[in-house]
């Protein structure tokens, strides 16, 4: 084909595509809790309205974290063809993290410098939105005549999740094969990257238990501290060391995610954390309780059942060796890994485009945590689904987060020229 319209098309945009990433930073969606969310999707509904496609607002009532309060707003647009056929959909995750410390530019100002967008989100994920918007009606311009039909949506909770954005909206349909037949995610893997799929996680807290007594008496009290620090003990010197044996085929990035890995979230013992306002001194307690909280990622090689194995395993050890001790184990979350096939119409024709604009084949990843494919794999039951968009991962969540302009712009060609390939050429 003919790339130069098409290109053309995306590159006028260049302007617009950088006002709208801006745009979209300077709504501080922070989650948690969950701030602006109804806001972010308005302002899509009426830009995406005006550009002739039919949007649908939805609540994911019900879903964690959705209250009156802090609702959990998603939104999805369609853009029906002159005849019948596929779907594409770019599905992008529009709730950001905390800022954090350590910024030296406004975190939602949207600042350009030196071709570079800074903002909180900036990066993960809004302009991959912005890009796979651009893309879009710098399509539908170019080809008004495809057949099938083109999606976009901003969802909920990602960064946490999930639940109250795209696992409610495919509960509810909205990603049934039957209606959506091709998905990509612009998360931020690197332009020249596709992403196939992602790690399995498994979460869970576990406590230990004791007896409280006065600090001064610690002989009549038994302390969850140091029946944690048992536990603690074993993870570090069995369990670490054996994980470091576990490695996977799947081409995660960075290399060191080719091995499972375990990730102490939290450790909470003893008497709770007292307001920050707060200037006494803390009551002399032995600590009744001590809970942890386990952040496993395992690989497509390993079943789940055997993951959660081992943490058992470790506890009866550590219950055998050491009198008294109690324990509780409480599952919090898990996914299974994933990852589409290479020959999956939606990855040819990905790859086929990033050939064409970058003149270099792709590199084809796995990435290290989950994200939203997760959902569309196991609860829509559609597995043409990938990443692919503009941005570094490794600058995901940091201080000063940026995407470069450049890259949305190639990224935009490729998102475009794969509509082509998926609603014009077939």
């Amino acid at each position: 084909m003919n790339d130069t319209r098409l290109t053309n098309a995306v590159l006028t945009r260049r302007d617009e595509l950088i006002a709208l990433t801006q745009d979209l930073i300077r709504i501080p969606t922070l989650n948690p809790p969950g701030r602006n969310y109804h806001e972010i999707c308005t302002y899509l509904e009426a830009r995406l309205t005006a550009k002739g496609f039919t949007c649908d607002l939805i609540r994911a009532e019900g879903a964690p974290a959705d209250s009156e309060a802090y609702p959990r707003w998603n939104l999805v647009a369609r853009r029906a063809g002159k005849s019948p056929g596929e779907c594409v959909h770019f599905n992008s995750h529009h709730d950001v993290v905390e800022v954090g410390h350590g910024w030296t530019k406004d975190p939602f100002g949207g600042d350009l410098e030196n071709g570079r967008v800074y903002g909180r989100g900036a990066c993960d994920m809004k302009g991959g939105l912005a890009a796979s918007i651009i893309a879009a009606e710098a399509f539908i311009e170019t080809y008004p005549d495809f057949s099938g039909a083109v999606e976009i949506s901003a969802t909920a909770d990602e960064e946490s999740g999930g639940f109250g954005g795209v696992a409610y909206l495919a509960e509810n349909g909205w990603f049934d094969p039957a209606r959506v037949q091709h998905v990509i995610i612009p998360e931020p893997l690197n332009k020249d990257r596709i992403c196939l799929g992602h790690r399995g996680v498994w979460w869970a807290e576990i406590e230990t238990k004791g007896r409280i007594a006065h600090g001064s008496m610690p002989f009549l009290g038994d302390s969850a501290i140091r029946h944690m620090g048992a536990v603690l003990h074993e993870i570090e010197t069995v369990l670490y060391p054996y994980l470091t044996t576990k490695t996977t085929e799947m081409p995660v990035v960075p290399e060191g995610a080719r091995q499972s890995t375990l990730n102490i979230n939290s450790i909470h013992g003893g008497e709770p954390e007292q307001d920050a306002d707060y200037t006494g001194l803390p009551a002399p307690c032995v600590a009744d309780r001590c809970r942890i909280v386990l952040d496993r990622r395992f690989l497509i090689e390993e079943d789940i059942s055997e993951v959660k194995a081992e943490i058992m395993r470790l506890l009866e050890k550590v219950k055998a060796d050491r009198p008294k001790f109690e324990y509780e184990i409480r599952e919090l979350f898990e996914v299974a890994p994933t990852m589409t096939d290479r020959d999956a119409p939606v990855v040819r024709s990905v790859a086929t485009a990033i050939e064409r604009v970058l003149a270099r084949e792709p590199e084809f990843v796995v990435s290290p945590g989950t994200y939203d494919q997760k959902h569309i794999d196991r609860i829509g039951r559609l597995k043409n689904c990938i990443a692919y968009g503009p941005g570094i991962l490794d600058l995901a969540h940091q201080p000063d987060e940026w995407v470069g302009v450049d890259d949305m712009l190639d990224s935009a060609r490729v998102m475009a020229l794969t509509l082509h390939e998926l609603l014009v050429c077939q």
